[in-house]
């Protein structure tokens, strides 16, 4: 038995809950975000919604995309940190708009 493997399975297994998690509580984020939007219509909030929006998707990316659809790893981490680092761009310049 490699020493490797111990404890892969509930790695593996709390990794898929910790995402899961990220998912809802970043999903709840963006809809009160973009909820408050729809109710003022500023722009500031629209962006806010859509960069909290796009870092959710980034954190949750790398592993769906290994898991589901077989892409390579480093591509999936890749993927995920553009997705990540444009979300904080739009959240910074939604800062800065208002």
């Amino acid at each position: 038995m490699s020493p490797y493997q111990t404890g892969a399975t509930e790695i593996t297994l709390a990794l898929a809950i910790v995402k899961t998690l990220v998912l809802v509580v970043g999903g709840v984020i963006t809809y009160f975000a973009f909820k408050a939007y729809r109710r003022t219509r500023q722009r500031a909030l629209g962006l806010l919604a859509g960069g909290f929006g796009l870092v959710t998707l980034g954190l949750v990316l790398a592993g769906m995309l290994y898991e589901l659809l077989g892409v390579q790893l480093e591509l999936g981490i890749l993927l995920e940190s553009l997705l990540v680092l444009a979300g904080f761009l739009v959240i910074a310049y939604s800062l800065y708009v208002q």
